[in-house]
């Protein structure tokens, strides 16, 4: 299952689809609410992927990560939404998505999504 903002993503061809690499995109200004305080939430995202024949397009990933501003959700369900969205639009063999949020309430979380395709 994808999230409504999926559509925004675009993607490209791999030019190197024979040959394991890694792309690492760090999103330091990813915003999103909280949905019992409806306060902002601010955090940066680290996306690391294998690409297998696509890769994601970067500003239709700026694109999609800004729906997100006036979301309320919480940080373990944004970070695997965007993962799943991620997965179903890029088909990597590999992706990690790290959302490191800011310190509220004197409490910083970080939440990790891995999916191997292996």
């Amino acid at each position: 299952m994808t999230g409504e903002f999926c559509d925004l993503l675009e993607t490209f061809e791999n030019q190197y689809p024979e040959r394991d690499y890694t792309i690492e995109i760090v999103c330091p200004e990813f915003t999103s609410v909280c949905p019992k305080t409806g306060q902002p939430d601010f955090g940066t995202l680290t996306l690391i992927y294998t690409p297998d024949q696509r890769c994601v397009e970067l500003k239709s990933l700026k694109l999609y990560l800004q729906q997100y501003r006036n979301e309320g959700i919480f940080y373990e369900s944004v970070t695997n939404r965007i993962l799943d969205d991620l997965v179903a639009v890029v088909r990597p063999r590999r992706m990690t998505l790290v959302a490191a949020f800011n310190a509220r309430g004197g409490i910083t979380t970080t939440v990790t999504a891995t999916l191997n395709s292996s």
